[in-house]
């Protein structure tokens, strides 16, 4: 999967046009499709799980990646070692949050220590959610609004079984972040707002 912000979207298709000598654009299934002449092809798709009914013509696609972003979501960013949540106006920050917590890594000790420690690990890891979930739920509230999840599918999935994030609607993309941080974040943002390139190149097909 290849990321493309709207800015980029026409230049890109021009360019996978070069490459494989040339190629149509057609709609289908609500994404923007182009075969080329040596028989490698792409979907693309909106961001925010919304359809493509446009022309296929990549100008008036790359008007609608940009229209797809909503005027009220998030992102939510967590693992065990921290978590970002910002609530968005389109593509800028009203209010964001970055935290990191100690969670110990793994020990090789054997018997009530192993235990012990596994105890404390895991203790720290739901403090760790617990503070993840208190300020998503103070920054995203408790309104039905899209979210962009990533980083640790095991954390993301305790974040959200919190009840004061029930309402919040997960879309796509998922993103497999390292710890979030603020540039982390503000990546996440960039690429939660891009289309989504799927390539197959003619000598994958062959």
């Amino acid at each position: 999967m290849i990321l493309v912000p709207a800015a980029r979207v026409e230049r890109w298709v021009a360019n996978f046009g070069d490459r494989h000598g040339g190629a149509v654009l057609a709609v289908r299934d609500g994404a923007l499709a182009g075969t080329a002449e040596d028989g490698s092809d792409f979907a693309a798709v909106l961001p925010f799980d919304a359809s493509y009914d446009g022309p296929p013509d990549a100008a008036a696609f790359a008007g609608a990646v940009a229209s797809a972003v909503p005027s009220d979501w998030g992102v939510l960013l967590v693992r065990k070692g921290g978590f970002a949540v910002a609530r968005m106006a389109g593509e800028t920050f009203a209010e964001s949050k970055t935290g990191q917590r100690h969670v110990q890594g793994r020990t090789k000790a054997g018997g009530q220590s192993q235990q012990r420690f596994a105890r404390r690990r895991g203790n720290q890891a739901r403090q760790a959610y617990e503070a993840a979930a208190d300020h998503a739920a103070r920054i995203l509230g408790a309104g039905s609004r899209p979210v962009v999840v990533g980083g640790d599918h095991a954390a993301v999935d305790e974040v959200l079984g919190d009840p004061r994030l029930g309402a919040l609607s997960v879309v796509d993309p998922w993103l497999p972040v390292p710890d979030p941080r603020r540039g982390i974040l503000e990546q996440a943002v960039r690429d939660a707002c891009a289309a989504r390139f799927e390539v197959r190149n003619a000598e994958e097909t062959s």
